[in-house]
């Protein structure tokens, strides 16, 4: 009887570890592009299309594919937030922590670091709160579009020679955006952001914090290799 039980242990747990595995080489092949069918999802994780289909929904009612209108999977909102999670300990971050410190010290308002997601999307992967009583809360781990937004053009790095990018955010009326890219050899690292109620922030305060958040964002960038051009504001002798 012991026997029995052992082996049917056994068998169980052999048939759930080739389910892991199978679920994460389908995972795997998901985040290697942007989107992918089933079909193609299927053919690179060596699986029939059933059992692909079957695991795939189970990884999407976990949140960790999301599954788009014409029916091909892409990264879910759950691995996105992991990934941000994970994201959090390596080095952009840790030498960001200063910087959004300082930003926060010179303005009050909340401060973020975001890089670009899948999907067209950035995602907040650290923040420091700001010092006001009416602050914006936290967004470690959400993802947002990039198109319309100060960050979105940040992140790909469409900022004008002031180098940062202000404007009264899309998603969140009552809120400004103000953004900067963190430039690295060949791209954009990520991006600096304050993020704070309109009515604090006037145009003029919005011109000032921009400088701020530009220039930690320039210096980000010079510790990650790119050189450091002069500053946009020194030139022109303001």
């Amino acid at each position: 009887m012991i026997a029995l039980t052992t082996n049917s242990t056994t068998i169980n747990a052999g048939t759930s570890t080739r389910t892991v595995d199978r679920a994460l080489a389908l995972l795997s092949e998901v985040c290697a592009e942007e989107s992918i069918t089933l079909t193609e999802a299927a053919r690179r994780a060596h699986l029939p299309a059933s059992t692909a289909l079957r695991l795939l929904r189970t990884l999407e009612g976990s949140g960790f594919v999301a599954r788009d209108d014409e029916g091909s999977f892409g990264a879910g909102p759950r691995l996105i937030q992991l990934g941000a999670t994970a994201i959090g300990r390596q080095t952009l971050v840790r030498i960001s922590e200063p910087a959004l410190h300082r930003i926060v010290a010179a303005t009050g308002e909340s401060a973020y670091l975001s890089i670009a997601g899948p999907n067209n999307t950035g995602i907040y992967v650290a923040m420091v709160e700001g010092t006001h009583s009416v602050r914006h809360t936290s967004w470690i781990g959400r993802s947002v579009p990039l198109e319309n937004l100060a960050v979105g053009r940040a992140l790909k790095n469409q900022a004008p020679s002031s180098d940062y990018v202000a404007e009264r955010d899309r998603m969140e009326p009552d809120v400004t955006a103000i953004a900067a890219p963190i430039r690295r050899p060949g791209g954009v690292a990520g991006a600096l952001s304050v993020l704070g109620p309109t009515y604090r922030i006037d145009d003029e305060t919005m011109q000032h914090y921009g400088q701020i958040v530009a220039s930690e964002a320039r210096a980000l960038g010079a510790q990650l290799g790119v050189e450091v051009d002069p500053d946009p504001e020194q030139e022109t002798g303001t």
